[in-house]
């Protein structure tokens, strides 16, 4: 369903697990920035009454879970410690379209969301299906669900309002890039590290 170029390694999940105060504390961030990025779109495609809507809809949602993992965080006796830069988010963010249309920046920035929710959601199965805390395994496994929703959402809209843009072809480039990408990932306590 995701269409991912290439799967994250295994051993990512049992390096994250060694250190769950960190991938907490890196995916509370994930969250805050998820919510910023909705915002985001909003500010720049106020003319989609539908789009701006639904967005509102996945910025208090994103922001449910940053509080979700702030909660654990706390009830583990963790703190949330200071905002993580995504390398992996900034890495993929060069792909996009700078200098195109306002149209071909908006598709470019919902498959880019896109992409990223649909990396999350993978990195969540693998979460859930490798902790062995139940806790966390149940908490991973709800939020892929979630993610896999987000990545619809974003895909949906690039090819709704993409009128003139080969989405499918941009898609498949996006996915190309983030292939190569993500073989430099999967080795950190984060995320997308």
């Amino acid at each position: 369903m995701l269409h991912l170029k290439l799967e994250t390694d295994p051993r990512w999940a049992t390096l994250a697990e060694s250190n769950i105060e960190e991938i907490l504390t890196d995916h509370a961030w994930c969250e805050q920035k998820a919510a910023t990025n909705a915002i985001t779109i909003i500010a720049h495609n106020s003319q989609y009454e539908d789009l701006v809507t639904d967005m509102l809809e996945l910025a208090k949602e994103e922001l449910e879970h940053f509080q979700m993992v702030h909660d654990l965080i706390k009830k583990r006796g963790f703190s949330l410690g200071r905002e993580r830069k995504d390398h992996y988010v900034n890495e993929l963010y060069k792909f996009m379209n700078k200098g195109g249309s306002h149209l071909q920046s908006m598709v470019d920035r919902l498959l880019f969301s896109a992409m990223i929710e649909a990396r999350s959601c993978e990195r969540f199965k693998l979460l859930s299906n490798t902790l062995k805390d139940p806790e966390l395994s149940k908490f991973y496994h709800d939020l892929m669900v979630s993610e896999a929703g987000h990545y619809t959402l974003f895909i949906s809209y690039a090819r709704k309002y993409g009128k003139g843009i080969d989405v499918d072809r941009r898609w498949k480039e996006l996915v190309e890039f983030e292939g190569e990408l993500i073989k430099r990932y999967g080795t950190s306590q984060s995320i997308h590290g």
